[in-house]
């Protein structure tokens, strides 16, 4: 065990945040993504006994975000049509502010099937056990500032 990190973050988890880059994503997956065939050049992790909110609150307590970018965090976009409603969005909003002082304007939207092959491309996807819809997130990676 150790001080100060989250005990949700496995060690296969932790090992993963460590080895990512700068500019590398990650995918935090609803219960509903594809994750084994999005990830298939992907580290997948299997965290479905738990929603996203408790995992994103955790990795970004020791997780960078992109500071290159305009929006390090990425929603899949709500299908034109579609009459969903998102309101895990707004507890995202709340935990992306509580970690980057970008709040809100850290995060953009992709459209589904952009986000679909953006998520082909990520360095891991951590499937999750969260039930919302329309929950996926995707986190750019930034780099440690020595203070």
């Amino acid at each position: 065990m150790l001080k100060g990190v989250p005990g949700i973050l496995s060690p296969e988890l932790l090992k993963v945040l460590c080895e990512m880059g700068h500019s590398d994503r990650l995918v935090i997956a609803d219960g509903n993504f594809p994750a084994e065939s999005m990830g298939k050049d992907a580290i997948v992790i299997r965290m479905d006994g738990h929603g996203i909110p408790e995992i994103l609150d955790a990795i970004l307590q020791v997780f960078p975000l992109d500071t290159y970018v305009d929006k390090p965090v990425n929603l899949m976009e709500v299908m034109p049509g579609d009459t969903v409603e998102t309101p895990i969005w707004k507890t995202y909003e709340e935990i992306t502010a509580r970690h980057d002082s970008r709040a809100e304007k850290a995060i953009g939207q992709i459209e589904r099937f952009a986000f679909y092959e953006e998520a082909k491309k990520a360095y891991a996807i951590i499937a999750s056990g969260e039930t919302a819809l329309y929950a996926n997130i995707m986190l750019q990676k930034g780099v440690v500032v020595d203070k």
